[in-house]
């Protein structure tokens, strides 16, 4: 059984924080970006994050915020990293985290498939741009903003790239597994992260697809 970390994102039932953190998940996602239909308020997210226990740990999404915003969640949500999802340059993520104290994350929003003719995405230039991250969270562009439902082709991903990677996008309890054998030595390290993969609706999660998501993870062997 391996111990790779596992986020849940989009929570916004108390019901939901306790079923995800029963399955076993390592940190738990709030979606601070009012056009998301998993949109909480910043005061709502402290109240869920309060049901968190010891070592499972909230993540703030922001899209686009400002950093009054930024800083009035998170001075809501105590030991919350911040998860950059817009088009947040370098320098403001760094100096947003640093100025807050937080750990944080930054969105790679990979096209689903290589443009025929054209050059995969440059994983290994961005984690570059952005190496003060703690992590990259690696997601399917799609027009709009926050999480995409959809999955992106892992085959196109380097091996080589010098940063903590968080594959999400489009995961279930079905393909979690050939996500992770796909991805894990792509970069540093590994974890994985899921949203509507875990719903019966937007927003709302589904306890038995918590559990098997979790499970799957688990369950899953990687050769080293």
């Amino acid at each position: 059984m391996n111990q790779i970390p596992i986020k849940i994102c989009g929570l916004t039932r108390e019901q939901d924080v306790i079923a995800a953190v029963n399955a076993g998940a390592n940190a738990i996602g709030f979606v601070l970006y009012p056009p998301s239909p998993r949109h909480v308020s910043p005061e709502r997210a402290a109240a869920l994050a309060a049901l968190l226990p010891a070592f499972v740990m909230p993540v703030l999404l922001f899209v686009n915020a400002s950093l009054e915003d930024i800083a009035h969640a998170a001075a809501l949500v105590p030991g919350a990293w911040l998860q950059f999802h817009g088009d947040e340059t370098p320098e403001f993520c760094a100096k947003t985290a640093q100025a807050l104290g937080r750990r944080w994350l930054r969105v790679a929003r990979i096209p689903q498939e290589t443009p025929e003719g054209g050059l995969p995405f440059d994983l290994v230039n961005y984690a570059s741009l952005y190496s003060q991250a703690d992590a990259l969270l690696l997601d399917t562009f799609v027009d709009a903003y926050g999480g995409s439902g959809h999955r992106f082709n892992w085959s196109q991903l380097p091996i080589n790239v010098n940063a903590h990677l968080v594959l999400s996008g489009g995961l279930t309890p079905a393909n979690v597994a050939d996500g992770i054998r796909a991805v894990y030595r792509c970069g540093l390290s590994l974890a994985v992260d899921v949203s509507s993969g875990v719903e019966s609706a937007k927003g709302i999660k589904d306890s038995d697809k918590i559990r098997a998501f979790v499970a799957a993870v688990r369950n899953t062997t990687l050769a080293f």
